[in-house]
């Protein structure tokens, strides 16, 4: 699933915010790090990578952010390591994080 996807079965929004990218990000990061069995692999400037892994099976997903230039926009892509359907546990979290990252004022 991702905001850059074309078609419908994998297309989400993206992130929206007001202020500025670093406190953005900041928000984002903290939600993040509030997340049971939740990391941040790799982050730069524009740029986060997390694993989450699930609590019953230990599967892994990534998350990917992308704060896009010039926009207000957080491009995000999530995705399950293994299988062809997660059961909508990627969409869900993605829009949790929206829900909290919205409620953060970001």
């Amino acid at each position: 699933m991702s905001s850059q996807a074309q078609d419908a079965g994998h297309a989400i929004a993206p992130l929206t915010y007001t202020g500025t990218r670093e406190r953005a990000m900041e928000a984002l990061v903290k939600i993040i790090e509030a997340t049971p069995r939740t990391r941040i692999v790799s982050r730069s400037q524009d740029y986060i990578y997390a694993e989450y892994q699930s609590a019953l099976m230990g599967f892994v997903d990534d998350v990917e952010f992308w704060f896009e230039p010039g926009a207000k926009t957080i491009q995000v892509r999530s995705a399950s390591r293994l299988g062809y359907s997660d059961f909508g546990v990627n969409r869900a979290r993605v829009e949790d994080i929206r829900r909290r990252f919205a409620a953060a004022g970001a």
